[in-house]
């Protein structure tokens, strides 16, 4: 029987499988081979979770959520030219779709046609 992280890893497998998914692993003792997980999670332990105390779950999941929101919305990030990660997700990004299938914006759709 699994239990506890076995379990999970099991059910994930499956997951991705099942879905033709790719999945790769970090080698192990290669944590910058995932730097950018590696930065947050650093962050997240140095600034609240090892300077925090809780008292109990909510307390918990309030100071996170408090964190969560300062690190999106409040603090700018070097990586992302001095704007907020929720700043570049409100931008509108062009040229990720293929060409045939993005529709300017300032087309009225009623009539628009799609470039096949």
């Amino acid at each position: 029987m699994c239990y506890g992280t076995e379990l999970t890893s099991s059910a994930i497998l499956r997951w991705s499988q099942e879905r033709r998914v790719e999945w790769h692993y970090i080698a192990p003792g290669k944590p910058m081979q995932n730097g950018f997980v590696e930065s947050f999670n650093g962050r997240l332990r140095d600034e609240c979770l090892n300077e925090t105390l809780f008292t109990s779950l909510a307390h918990a999941r309030f100071v996170l959520a408090a964190w969560r929101h300062d690190y999106n919305n409040v603090r700018p990030h070097s990586k992302l030219g001095g704007k907020t990660p929720a700043e570049i997700a409100g931008e509108r990004v062009w040229g990720h779709a293929p060409r045939h299938v993005a529709i300017p914006s300032n087309i009225n759709h009623e009539g628009a046609r799609l470039y096949l």
